[in-house]
């Protein structure tokens, strides 16, 4: 299972390299389900995974001027704060035990699990769906209070499941910044990057990190970047996507199925 694990590092990579996102979502599940890490770690390893891949992403497309600070700024302070808020005082309070159902037992680390595989089927909708117009790529000033907001919601989401949101930043920032779609993957990136990297260090010292797994697996996974950005010349990033998302779907729901009927 552990080869399996790092085989799945390869597959996150290339997906981020091809379509700019989505592979991230499926970090935690590998960790947990693969490589046998606790949940609540797993999503501490996935912060550490995203900020690495995502800060590579970001590195590039800042090389090519396609990261807008404006946003950065207004959506990626907000992003911090809740990040920091999340799994500092949220996370760590939530019980060990929260609820028995009959026969389920409902702990904390299925909880996050549930809440995770929610989360991979609202992002496998909108990989699937994939709004394909093109905004004007004026921002808008104004609705800098949207973004802050927005900022801090998705902060929360990556605090509590180490998930890095892009799939939902990036809807974000089209709609509401009416940023080009390149520019809105490389501001996501750097947001992603930023506020993954301030969420595992801030609670770095609560967690017993295996360094050698957690190094190694985020090695494989940007080198996946690589390749898949040299597939990403070859293949239709618009099919890719809608079929990545269906793969994604069926992960969530595989989650949903083994935590609730076949829990342990």
């Amino acid at each position: 299972m552990e080869i399996a694990g790092y085989l799945a590092a390869v597959l996150i990579g290339v997906s981020l390299g091809l379509i700019g996102g989505g592979g991230s979502i499926l970090t935690v599940p590998v960790f947990v389900y693969l490589l046998h890490v606790q949940p609540v770690l797993a999503t501490t390893y996935s912060l550490f995974v995203v900020g690495s891949c995502s800060l590579v992403g970001g590195a590039r497309a800042y090389s090519k001027q396609l990261v807008n600070f404006h946003v950065v700024l207004y959506f990626g302070l907000p992003s911090l704060l809740s990040v920091f808020a999340v799994r500092r005082f949220l996370l760590p309070v939530i019980p060990d035990h929260i609820i028995t159902i009959g026969d389920l037992e409902i702990t904390k680390g299925v909880f996050l699990m549930i809440l995770f595989a929610l989360l991979m089927l609202a992002a496998s909708v909108s990989m699937i769906r994939s709004n394909r117009k093109t905004p004007t790529p004026a921002i808008q000033k104004e609705r800098t209070g949207a973004l802050v907001v927005q900022g801090m919601l998705i902060g929360a989401i990556t605090g509590l499941l180490g998930a890095g949101g892009g799939f939902l930043i990036i809807p974000a920032l089209v709609l509401i910044s009416r940023l080009p779609m390149k520019i809105a993957v490389g501001s996501s990136l750097t947001i992603m990057a930023i506020s993954s990297f301030f969420g595992f260090f801030s609670t770095l010292s609560h967690y017993t990190i295996n360094w050698l797994q957690l190094l190694t697996f985020t090695t494989i996974a940007v080198l996946g970047i690589f390749a898949g950005t040299t597939l990403s010349e070859k293949i239709p990033g618009q099919a890719l996507k809608k079929g990545f998302g269906w793969f994604v779907m069926a992960t969530g729901l595989f989650i949903l199925v083994r935590e609730l009927f076949f829990p342990g």
